[in-house]
Parts: structure tokens; C-alpha cells; sequence
């Protein structure tokens, strides 16, 4: 009886149902050690296999010590979103289905909730329609596709085809990053044989938008295929960079720019924030998260590629078994590399119904409100340096001078936040400074909760001056 399906499912139903009512209620730190965490999990193979209750239960009983309040609404260490529960029970159903979201014979359903909230995607984004959409694993992925697909498309234009050839001899690609791009832009190349030192890295302004003229000066002293990535949501600050005047570069020197849009590019989907992301539609491939704002459960990425064929291109594995019949839709590993993969877009799908284009462009308008009114709350305090314009979701603060000294006070700050245990935050180095950083990307605060964060720090800050 125990062993049911019906009872198995709702058993864990109820498991997770009640961790979720909790979780606003529990600090957002982990309760244990890594010992006691692997201690708990380490109960070894059995000979006979367990009852699947007790498995659950034993999993509930490990995990959950060791369980961040990621979806909490204090979780601020990063911008990881917060799961909405629409997208979670369609989680839930994507596992029960079972379906392989490889090809279109494998699964009908998946493959057209895919095309069909790609569209979607493209409008909420405002990208070009044309574009086609590979449903990934996170921005890391995202990147690591679109730049795929920019690497065949600009050797194709000099008469090099990378799938035939490979890259072995192959004229260089010669690729343009900010200083400030995200370590996961920096990956993508090196998994695509895009080696560190071969990179042209372009310094960044203070905000952490790449010099466009010192990306000018670079590119008029080089010759042949270009790839040139833009941000949009640096992670520190927010900035986007001026996509205007990279598209213009773009089409001077016949390259493909790319945009790593993480969260930034979600800007797109309110009115009020729009204008940052101006002439980013022009761009060539986008790399975006649904884990992020948009709440949909982990793992959730988009590649966006404004050049279909190349796109597939890129990525589209073919063999005799997988031939394609005429069904009018597309196979979605034709975007992505993986051919066995689950089924991404009914939580995408689930998520978009639920919230709707209001509720998205409230996520993003009261997560920037909040960050605002926190950082201008704490720019009122003498000692707490606002490293930065707040011009999305993003504050990035230190504490005293801009010494040794300085990263000590702003970490003892840091620690009398971990030790009140109400909010998660995490500390960062940038420019060679200890930082802590603020993420609002989950389920909005009320501005009484984020003014009563704002009063902690003030609190723990006079605290560590006065102990000085």
C-alpha cells in the first residue's frame, strides 16, 4: 500500500508543500556541517532495495539540514529566484510524464510546448520573432550555444565550415569580452576551444559596462571573423552595457555580437525599464535565464538566435533513426546539444500563465523599487559606500575607507547579518575591494521589510565602529 504510486506522490507532496509554508519562516542558512551532511547521506547501498517511502524520507531527513532558503523571500545572496508554484507543479507533472523532450516523435506535447512558449519568450523579451529558442540549462549553456552558433555563422562567411573541418587550421575567430563579463561568459568560450589568453578583453567603466571605444580602438587593429559579447545586468551593478554603439561596431566590422542577458535582459518585459535594454533587439544571439526573474524552477535557460540556420547549424544532431517526419513543428535538440534530455518548456509555460505579462513586469518593477529604496536608505550613513548608480536589482556596498581596513569592517558587518540569521547575503570581491551585495530577484519584500533590513545594517555597522 505504501508502495503505491498515489500514496508515494502525495507523501512527497506533502513533504514539500509543507517545507515551502516553513521556508519564510526559517533562517535561510544551512543548520549543519558538511560532516553532518555527509554523514547523512552516506547510509550506504542496500543489499535489498527500500521501501520507497522510507527513501523519500530518508532523503527529506539528509537533505533538509542542508537546505538554503533560496526560495525565501530574504534570500539575497545571489540572483537565483524563487520558483514559482505553478512552475513547481509543473515540474512535478514534467517528471511524472516522463517524456524525452529530444525530438518531436518523442514526445509531441513537448516539443510544441516548446515552440509555442518560445513565441512567447521573443515578445516578453521583445527579441525578433524570426528567432529561434533552445531551452537549456541556465545562462551558462545559453552562452555556450549562441556562441556556438556565432562561431559556424562567422567562419561560414570566410568560406570555413567548423562541422566539416573543425577548428584545426581554421582561420581565427577573434572574440571581444568585457573585463567585467561574467565568469560563466568566460567558461562558454573555453569549453568552445576559445583559449583564455587568446581573448581580446576590453576594459569596462566604472559601472561595469565595456568601453566601447576602447573596443573600437581594439577591433581597427585586427582582420577576419569577430565575435564581440555584450552584458546586460552586470552583476554587481546592474549596468547594461550601450547596445546601440555595439551594434553599430557590429556591422562595421561584420561581426556577431552576442548578449549575455542573465537577468538583465528580463528589463525587457517592463515599461518602466525598458530603456536600458534600447537597441538590444539588434543584437544576434541573447543567453537569458528562466530560474531567474521569471521564477521558473531550476534547471531553466534560454539560447536566442536571431539566425536560425546557423543556430541549428551548430547544434542539430542527425542520425537515420532520428529522421524527421513532416509535422509541421521543429525538434528541439535541433538548439541544443543534448538529445536526451527532460521536458523544459511545460514549467517555462506554466509559470508565463501564471504570473501573466502584469505579473512579470511587477516582479521586475518591485524587486528594482526595492533595491532602490535600500540603497537609498543606506546611502543616508555616514561609512556605507554605495559602490554604484542602482539601476536594477542589484546593490553593491562596502564599509569604511578603501583599504585593508576597510574589507574587515565591511566583513564583520557581514557576519553580525549572518549571526541575526534573517537575511542571506554573501560577500564579493570587485576592483580588488571586499563587497557585500544585495539581490532582490525573488518574490517581492514590502518596502517595511526591506527599510527594516536597511536598520539592521545600519545597527550592525555603528556596532562594528564602536568596537573599533
Amino acid at each position: 500500500m505504501h508502495n503505491s504510486l498515489e500514496y508515494l506522490l502525495e507523501h512527497s507532496a506533502k513533504q514539500a508543500v509543507d517545507y515551502r509554508r516553513r521556508v519564510d519562516d526559517l533562517s535561510p542558512y544551512t543548520s549543519t556541517t558538511y560532516k553532518e551532511l555527509y554523514d547523512g547521506f552516506d547510509v550506504g547501498i542496500p543489499k535489498i532495495g527500500r521501501e520507497s517511502v522510507q527513501v523519500i524520507d530518508g532523503l527529506f531527513k539528509a537533505a533538509a539540514p542542508g537546505l538554503l532558503g533560496s526560495t525565501s523571500e530574504t534570500f539575497h545572496g545571489w540572483v537565483i529566484g524563487g520558483s514559482h508554484p505553478a512552475g513547481v507543479a509543473a515540474d512535478w507533472l514534467t517528471a511524472a510524464w516522463g517524456q524525452n523532450a529530444g525530438i518531436y516523435h518523442t514526445s509531441p506535447a513537448a516539443a510544441v510546448a516548446e515552440e509555442v512558449t518560445g513565441k512567447w519568450l521573443l515578445q516578453l523579451l521583445g527579441l525578433p520573432h524570426e528567432s529561434s529558442v533552445g531551452f537549456t540549462t541556465g545562462a551558462t549553456m545559453a552562452s555556450f550555444i549562441s556562441l556556438a552558433a556565432a562561431r559556424y555563422h562567422v567562419l561560414k562567411q570566410v568560406d570555413w565550415d567548423v562541422n566539416e573541418e573543425g577548428m584545426f587550421g581554421a582561420p581565427e575567430v577573434h572574440v571581444f569580452i568585457s573585463e567585467e563579463a561574467h565568469s560563466s561568459v568566460y567558461a562558454s568560450l573555453r569549453y568552445l576551444g576559445f583559449g583564455q589568453k587568446r581573448l581580446h578583453r576590453i576594459p569596462a567603466d566604472v559601472d561595469g559596462r565595456i568601453s566601447t571605444d576602447a573596443l573600437e580602438t581594439r577591433l581597427k587593429l585586427i582582420s577576419g571573423p569577430v565575435v564581440i559579447i555584450g552584458q546586460a545586468g552586470h552583476i554587481n551593478t546592474g549596468a547594461m552595457d550601450n547596445f546601440g554603439i555595439l551594434c553599430e561596431l557590429r556591422d562595421k566590422y561584420n561581426a556577431w555580437l552576442h548578449i549575455d542577458g542573465a537577468f538583465g535582459l528580463w528589463a525587457q518585459a517592463s515599461s518602466k525599464y525598458r530603456h536600458l535594454c534600447e537597441n538590444v533587439a539588434h543584437a544576434d544571439s541573447w543567453a537569458v535565464d528562466g530560474h531567474k526573474w521569471l521564477q521558473v524552477p531550476y534547471d531553466s535557460g534560454y539560447a536566442i538566435v536571431r539566425h536560425r540556420e546557423a543556430h541549428q547549424a551548430a547544434m542539430a544532431i542527425t542520425a537515420g533513426y532520428l529522421n524527421k517526419a513532416e509535422h509541421g513543428g521543429v525538434d528541439p535538440s535541433h538548439f541544443v546539444p543534448e538529445l536526451s534530455r527532460r521536458a523544459r518548456g511545460f514549467s517555462t509555460w506554466a509559470v508565463i500563465q501564471a504570473l501573466g505579462l502584469i505579473g512579470i513586469e511587477s516582479l521586475v518593477d518591485n524587486n528594482c523599487r526595492n533595491a532602490v529604496f535600500l540603497a537609498g536608505d543606506l546611502s543616508k550613513a555616514p561609512g556605507i559606500n554605495l559602490l554604484h548608480e542602482v539601476m536594477l536589482n542589484q546593490v553593491t556596498i562596502s564599509f569604511g575607507p578603501a583599504n585593508d581596513d576597510g574589507d574587515a569592517q565591511t566583513l564583520k558587518v557581514l557576519e553580525a547579518l549572518r549571526t541575526d540569521g534573517r537575511w542571506f547575503v554573501r560577500e564579493a570581491v570587485w576592483r580588488g575591494r571586499v563587497v557585500i551585495r544585495f539581490s532582490f530577484s525573488t518574490e517581492p519584500q514590502s518596502l517595511d521589510d526591506v527599510s527594516l533590513l536597511s536598520n539592521v545594517i545600519s545597527v550592525a555597522w555603528n556596532s562594528v565602529q564602536s568596537s573599533a
